[in-house]
């Protein structure tokens, strides 16, 4: 269990933070981008909820995502080098769940007739906020794979998270029928 008596500790005001380990890092290494990046989708996820407050179903899928972000955040915080016996580490089956979880929600939505635009319902444009924060997150922890191990299912997790919440998206706006369509060319001067 975390216990946090004091907030601030003044360890970082030299532009370091630490991982896991004890090690410190640069506040703008790559893997402190991913880590900031995953902790941004987090928080995006958070105001999304705020839109489902009568919805067990949503919020309560959102509230799992956001605590397997904290996972996935350890994960990219501890080293792969070292003492791995309390690593905490995002899983297959975490990843598993969003892929059912898509599969579920997109049984029940008419085929993409477009790409969609980011909008809609307020509670999906929320989510396509959340959605493309996490594609940068994705980014990120590639770019941080460029220079330190990151375990593949951090990934596929970031992978997998923006799927599931196009396809959220998608169902919170009338089931897709509120979706609001890219119509190419629709305002060049004809």
């Amino acid at each position: 269990m975390v216990k946090l008596n004091k907030i601030y500790t003044r360890t970082g005001d030299d532009g370091t933070t630490g991982l896991v380990d004890g090690s410190r890092l640069p506040k703008s290494d790559p893997r402190m981008a991913a880590i900031g990046d995953v902790d941004e989708v987090n928080s995006a996820l958070g105001v999304a909820r705020t839109h489902f407050p009568d919805s067990e179903s949503f919020d309560g899928m959102l509230a799992r995502i956001q605590n397997d972000l904290f996972d996935l955040g350890a994960d990219l915080a501890t080293p792969l080098d070292g003492d791995q016996t309390y690593a905490l580490r995002v899983t297959m089956a975490q990843s598993e769940w969003l892929e059912h979880s898509i599969d579920r929600m997109n049984s029940a939505l008419d085929p993409l007739r477009s790409f969609v635009l980011p909008a809609g319902e307020p509670g999906a444009a929320a989510l396509h906020m959340a959605r493309s924060i996490a594609r940068r997150a994705e980014r990120s922890a590639v770019l941080a794979g460029q220079s330190v191990d990151i375990r593949p299912e951090v990934l596929i997790y970031l992978n997998r998270l923006s799927d599931f919440l196009f396809v959220a998206a998608r169902a919170v706006n009338q089931s897709g029928a509120g979706d609001v369509l890219w119509v190419p060319g629709a305002s060049r001067a004809g």
